[in-house]
Order: C-alpha cells, then sequence, then structure tokens
C-alpha cells in the first residue's frame, strides 16, 4: 500500500515559525500524487534592528532546528527541504555542507534547502557573475557572499533590505523588490538572485527575467525545484520563470 495522497513523493520541509511565504509557495508547485509536510522552527518574532539582532536569531534558529527535523521525520518524508535561507549559508560553503551532512545522517535522508539548491540553479544557467537581494541585514549579506563566494561565483552587488522582524519580511512588495533588482542589476551582471523564503516573489521572478533578459532566480521555487529534481521528478512550471520551465 501506498500513501494515498503522496504516492509520487513526501516532501519534508523545516521553516521558521514566523514564516508566512514558504508554505504557500510550496503548496502552489505541489503537483498531483506530491504531498508537503511542515515543521516549524521556533523562534521569536524580535527586533532586528541590528547585526548582533539578526545573528541571534539566526543561533536561536539553528538551535531548534534538530528538533522541527525530528518533528517532520514523523510524517515519514521521502526528502527535507531546509526553508530558511540564512540557516544554511551561515558561516560559509563548508559550514552549511556539514549542517546539511548531520541532517543527512541523522534522517537517512536527502536535504536540500536555499543555498545549495540556488548554486545548483546558476550552474544550469552558465552564470558566473551575480547580483543578490535579501530582506537582511549587514551581517547576513556577508555571510550569504561568502557562501557563493566559496562555491565560485563573483557577487558583483548585493542589496539588503533590512526589514525590520521577521515576520515583516514579508510584507515586502512587489514594487519595492524590482526596485532593489533595479540597484543591483547591470551589464555585468549574468544572474539576479533572490535571497530570503519569507519574501513572496516566485511568480514576479518571470516577469523581470522578460524585463530584463536574464536568469532571475527565486529562492522558493529554486528549492522546491531542486527538492523535485533530487527525487528525479521533471516537472515543468510555466509561470516561475526559466528555472522550472526548462530545466
Amino acid at each position: 500500500m501506498v500513501d494515498q495522497r503522496g504516492w509520487k513523493l513526501r516532501v519534508g520541509a523545516v521553516v521558521p515559525s514566523t514564516n508566512t511565504i514558504v508554505q504557500p509557495d510550496f503548496d502552489d508547485l505541489r503537483l498531483d500524487g506530491i504531498t508537503n509536510h511542515v515543521a516549524r522552527i521556533g523562534i521569536p518574532n524580535i527586533d532586528i534592528k541590528t547585526d548582533d539582532d539578526f545573528d541571534k536569531l539566526v543561533r536561536l534558529s539553528e538551535a531548534d532546528l534538530v528538533s522541527a527535523v525530528d518533528r517532520v521525520l514523523t510524517a515519514a518524508p521521502e526528502i527535507i527541504v531546509v526553508g530558511m535561507s540564512s540557516l544554511i549559508v551561515w558561516d560559509g560553503y563548508e559550514a552549511s555542507c556539514q549542517r546539511r551532512a548531520m541532517l543527512e545522517k541523522r534522517t537517512n535522508l536527502p536535504v536540500t534547502g536555499g543555498s545549495f539548491a540556488v548554486a545548483e540553479a546558476l550552474k544550469n544557467f552558465g552564470a558566473k557573475t551575480i547580483g543578490i537581494i535579501s530582506p537582511y541585514m549587514p551581517i547576513a549579506n556577508k555571510h550569504i557572499t561568502q557562501f557563493f563566494t566559496d562555491v565560485g561565483f563573483s557577487v558583483e552587488s548585493f542589496i539588503g533590505l533590512q526589514c525590520p522582524s521577521p515576520v515583516e519580511i514579508a510584507h515586502v512588495t512587489a514594487d519595492e523588490l524590482s526596485e532593489a533588482l533595479d540597484q543591483v542589476d547591470g551589464t555585468g551582471i549574468d544572474a539576479l538572485v533572490q535571497f530570503g523564503t519569507n519574501l513572496h516573489f516566485m511568480e514576479q521572478a518571470a516577469v523581470e527575467e522578460e524585463k530584463r533578459q536574464k536568469p532571475v532566480i527565486a529562492i522558493n521555487s529554486a528549492s522546491y525545484w531542486h527538492t523535485l529534481r533530487l527525487k528525479n521528478i521533471n516537472a515543468r512550471y510555466k509561470k516561475y520563470g526559466r528555472l522550472l520551465a526548462e530545466f
């Protein structure tokens, strides 16, 4: 017997308790026969005014990561996706790989997340020089830059929107995101990346690609794309940009 709704794949996702975007985004991408199962990483919706505030938030998230993974594991998923982008770039590529390896050993399942998914997406496009937008403080932008530099990309430009709390990241508008992309885009940029899983950007990525005539990668759609590809599901989507339509 097989799961009557998840007969093709059961996805386990761990996301911050303050995140209101990942779950509906992943459900928008869910295909017939695939089910998404979400556990929450418990963090407070604290004011983020300084780099120290943001670093504290990441460390609190890391402290509850394993517990969240253990909770979602009770649904018997076949793959784990970490839906918190800052957590799996912190301290660079090697540290992020160590976190992933720890989770894979604990769960005996493949594990992915935004940073790894975006890196794979950029490789598919052959991009080398990138511009990034995020909702974060400068300290997070440094860690994100370190991760992608470690992997071999050149981060030419970066804008962090410095959102005042985790929940308020989801309040950023499409116009604000487009204006941020204007600031990081340029003739020498091969591809643009949106970081921050609590930003609503999946469909806007396709609009921005048409406008800018270059790849624009949304972290949530990249994460789900990578999840499916790791499980040999090669579904294509039409309205989320080139990554999900072509690769």
